[in-house]
Formats: structure tokens, sequence, C-alpha cells
């Protein structure tokens, strides 16, 4: 990685820091109380993240095309503004309707401000040189739960969810939108290319398919062991305690592989880390199914680790595969069936739980090794 990249890797990886723990890991901390203020289940401020999501999959093409033609500058600092009025909206919020709006809101700014437009804008300015800055980038916002959840508990104690809202919404203004504006390179004649550019015509192929295909089968379990990760540890056999301790030590294996990805793996082509990736969740599964909730942590080890290098692949593989032309725009096509399992899967796997117990790490471990399978279908091309 070209010691260049660093101010602008730092920059991005400090707002992608903040998109995050604003947004995606808000619920975790603040669905009940926002819940009991309105006088309904939490099961609707899920309800109402969920919903965010699904537009966020939706978003993602126009997204990408719009950072295609004209960068990522404008588009990411449109996310903070959006972000910003969400969470302001949501500490204002008294009613179930305007929960939505608020969520709506959100939905909007996190697909112009999470990992695809990221990467759809380092994409844009180091085109098949990227792989080293979106590593970059997701080693440090890979502590965004471990920053996010405190910071959000901190303020929940201190000073209520509306205002810790407020807070974040002002972290926007104050942080992301000028480092998003000012670190990221404008792009030269955008306005011109925006109002001449005619919408490309990507074929579905059959590469294009079976990466989506990976991708939402591996982001159905990130989905679903997000929300319910100590639950089924739970249901293994471990204490509350055990899987708790355990869910911690998600975040630090997911930086050690990106570490492991950006010194070892990148002689590799990004493929051979995904097919690894796909293999540690049905690993860890299966420690778990011969040894019960003692081998809870090992089993967070090794979920951890295969999904800290999924995020990275999710913006690497098709960067490989396709190339620079499109980049953004091919990216959002790819990534939004992911998107769409990942609204799904927390309720999905719910409902499946209190059935199945601790065996729902059979469907998960099934939908891991069926995304390994279509990976092994793809031929490697030799742009790495």
């Amino acid at each position: 990685m070209n010691g260049r990249h660093y101010p602008l890797i730092l920059a991005l990886g400090t707002t992608q820091t903040l998109a995050w723990a604003s947004s995606y890991y808000l619920p975790a901390i603040l669905a009940d109380p926002i819940a009991h203020d309105l006088g309904v289940s939490p099961n609707w401020v899920f309800a109402a993240f969920s919903a965010a999501a699904v537009i966020t999959a939706v978003l993602g093409p126009r997204v990408g095309r719009q950072i295609d033609l004209i960068g990522g500058r404008p588009v990411l600092t449109i996310s903070n503004l959006t972000m910003a009025a969400g969470l302001v909206l949501l500490g204002l919020t008294y009613t179930l309707p305007l929960l939505f709006v608020a969520w709506l809101l959100l939905g909007i700014g996190m697909g112009y401000g999470l990992y695809d437009a990221a990467f759809g804008a380092l994409g844009r300015i180091y085109g098949e040189a990227a792989r080293g800055p979106i590593t970059g980038i997701t080693l440090i916002a890979g502590f965004a739960s471990t920053v996010g959840w405190p910071l959000t508990a901190l303020g929940l104690s201190h000073i209520g969810w509306r205002d810790t809202c407020f807070a974040w919404a002002a972290a926007h203004m104050l942080i992301g939108l000028p480092l998003n504006f000012f670190m990221l390179p404008a792009v030269p004649g955008a306005k011109i290319a925006a109002a001449t550019a005619t919408k490309p015509q990507i074929p579905i192929d059959r590469t294009m398919i079976l990466i989506a295909f990976a991708f939402a089968a591996a982001w159905t379990v990130t989905g679903a062991m997000a929300a319910h990760f100590p639950r089924i540890l739970e249901a293994a056999g471990a204490t509350p305690v055990e899987a708790i301790a355990a869910g911690a030590l998600i975040g630090p294996a997911q930086v050690g592989a990106r570490i492991v990805e950006a010194s070892v793996l990148k002689r590799y082509h990004p493929i051979v880390s995904t097919r690894l990736a796909c293999l540690t969740h049905p690993l860890g599964a299966l420690i778990v199914a011969m040894t019960g909730g003692a081998a809870a942590s090992v089993f967070a080890i090794c979920h951890g680790s295969g999904n800290g290098i999924l995020t990275i692949a999710r913006g690497t593989l098709p960067l490989a595969m396709f190339g620079p032309q499109n980049y953004a725009y091919r990216l959002g096509l790819i990534g939004a069936p992911a998107r769409l399992a990942q609204a799904v899967a927390p309720l999905a796997f719910g409902l499946l739980l209190n059935v199945m117990g601790s065996r729902i790490l059979i469907v998960s471990s099934a939908l891991s090794l069926a995304a390994f399978a279509a990976l092994l279908l793809l031929k490697p091309t030799s742009r790495q």
C-alpha cells in the first residue's frame, strides 16, 4: 500500500466508522429505550431498521452509477447530510410513523455512505490498485461496533437516547462531512459527464450471478449472527457470560483477519481469500457441535475472521473479476441481493431459532458452503 494513500484511508476509515456506528449498530443499544418511550414493541424498531436496509439495497446500483460519473465526494457528503437529518428526526420521534420516516432517511444515508459507496469511491480513484486502500479502510472501520456501542451506551446512560441521536448527528456534520468533502478529490468535468452519460449495459452473466449469490448467502449468515449470536451460543450450552464474552471476540477476529489479508493473502487473487472466508463459519459450527458451548470463543473467532475477509472481498473480488470500468455501478448490482438478504435474515433466523435451537447452525453452515460452492465455479481472471 502506497504511503501517499494513508491520509485518504485514515479519513475514509474514520467516516466509515462513524457511519456504521451511528446507523447499523444503533438499534442494538437504542431499540429498547426507543420502544419504551413510544409504547411499542422493540420489534417495531427492528422492523423500521430492516426497511432501511431494504432501501439501501434498492439504492445500491443508482449510488454506484453516480460515483462512476461524479466521484465519491458528492455522494458521501450527501450521506452525512442525510444521516444527520435522519438522526435528528429519530431524536424527535414520538410516534410510530415518524419512527419509520426517520429510518427511511437513515436508509437513504446508509445507501449513500456505507462500505459499497466507499469502495466505489476508492475504485474510481485508484482503479485496479484499490485493493490495498479498500483493505485499509476496513481495518479502521472494523472497530465501528467496538467504538459505537460503548459511545451509544454512554450517551444513553448520561444524556438519554434522544440527545445521543443528536450527538451522532452533530458528529456527521462536524467530523464526517468535512473529512469526506475535503479529503476526497473532485472529479474534473463531472457535471458534463453526468449530463451526457448513458446508462451502461452491464450483462447479468454467469459470473455476476455466481458472485451475487455467494455474497447474498454469506451476508445472510452475517446478518443473522449479528442479531442472534449470543442466543445461538446459549442454545448450544454456553452460559450468558460465555456467550457475551465470545461475541466480544468477533470484532478483534475481523480486524486480525484483515491484517492477514493485507499482509499475506494480498499476494493471491481475491477469490482465494473469499473461498477460505466461506469455510471458517462452518468450521466453527462443527467445533461447537462436537464440543458444545465450551467452544463458544473458538466459534466467534472463526466466524469473525471469515466475516472480516468477506467484507473486503465484497469490494476487491468484483474489481479483480471485472476491472475498474463501471465498477461502482457493478458493485451496486452485485451487492443488492446481499443487502436484501441481510435485511431479512434477523427475522427469518429468529423464527427458525425458536424451532431449531442451536441446530440453526446447520442452516447457516449450509448457506456458507453454498457460497463456497458458487465461488468454486468461478475462474479467477488475470487482472490481479
